[in-house]
């Protein structure tokens, strides 16, 4: 039987999201707490690898049991109970033998988050930045980005990946409030490190280094090495991933069930 695992992390501890040789990730200790509480070996498949320092409000991964599961809350708090507090699962819930955690999923979407004042309590969460943006350039420089599909110039130079080919449904910058400025971005797929690229070089463009007709060529030119750095990892969360009704309808079943009888499923 496959399960899909809904859960978030606060990704400061972790060198992301997939098993690295050196240093733990989330899928490691993932894998560690599930193996634990299950009595056998467990490995999950995760919708997509977030790097170190990346959160995720929203994450899915989908594993394979022989036996069904016991799907009660209290059985969630169990493997809660033996997780890290910067990780957490929301919910699992059965699937069909072919949904696929990471293929079938049909879009991704993050935000970056930057405040300009210095706070004590979010030093790991969000990027402090202090230089003045102009954020209407910086929006005309997303209408720039949808009108293209191949964001090569974004992406790390040692993506193995077949193609460079991204469809992009929305992508802007909004103040939250008068300290916390966020970018919006939500695609079908994303390339190895390219919405902290895409960040980074949008920041040139705000403090006025960088014309909307630079940024376009960068585009065209299809090539990392005439981008803009790349913004830090803290500042970048996994916001919600999309997959179609059917994949998910066990658990909208299980949500209801849950609110009949004055349950939560989340951790």
């Amino acid at each position: 039987m496959r399960y899909f695992i809904e859960l978030s992390y606060r990704g400061t501890a972790y060198h992301g999201w997939q098993t690295q040789a050196n240093g733990i990730s989330v899928q490691v200790t993932l894998e560690a707490a599930l193996t634990q509480r299950l009595g056998i070996p467990i490995y999950v498949m995760g919708s997509g690898r977030t790097d170190a320092g990346v959160h995720a409000k929203q994450q899915f991964a989908h594993f394979d049991v022989d036996e069904p599961l016991p799907l009660t809350e209290a059985f969630i708090y169990s493997i809660n109970c033996i997780l890290p507090e910067d990780i957490a699962i929301h919910t699992i819930f059965p699937v069909g033998p072919k949904d696929h955690a990471r293929f079938s999923a049909v879009s991704r979407y993050y935000q970056y988050h930057i405040t300009r004042q210095k706070n004590a309590f979010q030093t790991s969460l969000t990027y402090h930045f202090r230089p003045h943006l102009d954020v209407e350039r910086m929006n005309e420089a997303c209408e720039i980005l949808r009108q293209h599909s191949n964001f090569k110039s974004f992406s790390k130079a040692r993506a193995n990946v077949t193609h460079f080919n991204c469809r992009l449904d929305f992508a802007y910058w909004q103040y939250t409030n008068d300290d916390c400025l966020t970018f919006h971005i939500k695609a079908n797929r994303f390339l190895w490190g390219m919405v902290r690229t895409i960040v980074g070089t949008m920041l040139e463009i705000g403090q006025g280094r960088m014309s909307l007709d630079q940024f376009e060529k960068i585009i065209l030119a299809q090539d990392r090495t005439v981008a803009g750095r790349a913004a830090p990892a803290n500042g970048l969360y996994l916001i919600d991933i999309g997959y179609p009704a059917k994949v998910l309808q066990e658990r909208t079943v299980q949500a209801l069930v849950s609110a009949e009888h004055g349950e939560t499923l989340s951790g």
